[in-house]
Parts: C-alpha cells; structure tokens; sequence
C-alpha cells in the first residue's frame, strides 16, 4: 500500500514541475482511500508546501507579487473555513464530499478555460483566492480554483506557473497548521522513514520533471493530471460510499 503513496508522490511532483500545478490533484484522491481523508489531506498539504519550495528557487525572476497576494489574502480565509470542515465532519462523508469536490472543480476549470472573453478584476481574483484556499484546507486541491482565474484573466502560463509556487507554500503550510490546530494536535501517523521516502521521492518528481520540462509539452501533462484527478475522485467517492 505504502508503495502506492510513493509511485504518486513521483507522479504529483512531476506534474508540478512540467505544469506548475498538479500535485494535489494526483495525489489527493489516491492518499484520501489509502491513508483517510484526514491524515492523507495533511500530508499532502505538507509535501505540496515543500514542493512548491524546491521549484520555488528555479521559477523565481518569473513570480507576480502583486497577483500572488490578491490570490493569498482571501486564501487564507478559506483556509480557516475548510479546516473547519476537514476537521469536524465522519470520514466517510469527508471522503465524498472531497471526491465530489475535487470533480466539480476539473468540470468548472475546463468549462472556464473554453470562455474567450478576458475577465480580470478584484472581485474575481477574490472568488478564486478564496475558492482555493477552501478547496486546498478541506481536500488539497486548490488549483483548480486559481486555474479557472489564470484562464478568465489570460494570465501568462509562465508567470502563473511561477506565481503558484509561493502561493502553494503559503496554502499548503497554512492548511497543514490550521487542521492540526482545530483538531486540537493530531498529526499524521507516519512514521520518521515513511516520511523521509515521501520526501525522497518527491525530490526525484521533481527531477523528472525538470528533465521532461524540456521535452513534453506542460498541455500533454495537464491533461494527463485531469484524467488521473477524474479517476482518483470516483474512487474517493466509491470508497467513501461503501463505508457509510
């Protein structure tokens, strides 16, 4: 079992090196069966953090500051709504539920990214931030939100890909603490190896992908982490549904 974790950390941080995002979205339905809905969200939100933090160094000249904290204040937000969430409710419904979530947002970020007309504004860049923010706390998966603003806005692949980066850190750390707070402590069960091989393996994701950057178009990874997401989500929901 604990080799399936590994196999999709390698995959999430290799989508998140090619395309700036991605490692939620892999990752999160297959951790949610494996690990519990609670345990697999807070790992993810700390692998998610350190990952963005080693590309973080290569993507740097490229980040939009201002964009960055548009998106973070109202992350933070729903940030504390989504821990909130996470932290109260049975694990088979929060299984669900993040099954459930995790596919409207893929619908809601494709259906945006067929829109042609360019919508930008505070209010937008608003809706997204906080979207995400809640999305990230309560299932990992805060990318699709910030997706779907990147495409309203036409907001340039590179700088946004950039821009994530310290957007993930800051979503994935504060989430991480926001649970462990609001559950009064609880810290994933790994033990001192099982986190060091996740970490290990993130690494080699992320030179991967540095290798496959040059070489595979970031769409072609985008849409295999779409079809991965779509998968993992059913089986969220198949699993979470059989242990109601």
């Amino acid at each position: 079992m604990f080799a399936l974790v590994l196999i999709a950390v390698v995959a999430g941080a290799v989508a998140q090196r090619v395309a700036g995002l991605g490692f939620g979205l892999v990752v999160s339905p297959i951790f949610v069966v494996l690990l519990g809905p609670l345990d697999g969200v807070m790992i993810i939100n700390a692998c998610g953090a350190a990952s963005s933090a080693l590309i973080l160094s290569r993507v740097w000249r490229d980040v939009e500051w201002g964009r960055y904290v548009g998106l973070i204040v109202p992350g933070l937000a729903g940030i504390a709504l989504g821990a909130a969430l996470a932290s109260h409710v049975a694990a088979a419904p929060l299984e669900i539920g993040i099954g459930l979530t995790l596919i409207v947002g893929l619908v809601v970020s494709q259906l945006v990214a067929r829109a042609r007309r360019r919508v930008d504004g505070l209010g937008v860049m608003v809706a997204s931030g906080f979207t995400s923010g809640l999305m990230n706390a309560a299932a990992a998966v805060g990318g699709p939100a910030v997706t779907a603003y990147a495409v309203l806005s036409r907001w340039d692949q590179r700088r946004f890909g950039a821009t994530l980066q310290p957007y993930f850190i800051t979503t994935g750390t504060t989430s991480l603490l926001a649970k462990a707070f609001a559950t009064g402590g609880h810290w994933p069960s790994l033990e001192l190896w099982q986190w060091a091989a996740v970490f290990g393996c993130m690494v080699v994701g992320i030179v991967a992908g540095d290798l496959m950057a040059r070489r595979v178009p970031g769409e072609s990874v985008r849409r295999a982490v779409i079809l991965i997401a779509y998968a993992g989500a059913l089986l969220a929901i198949v699993n979470g549904t059989t242990r109601l």
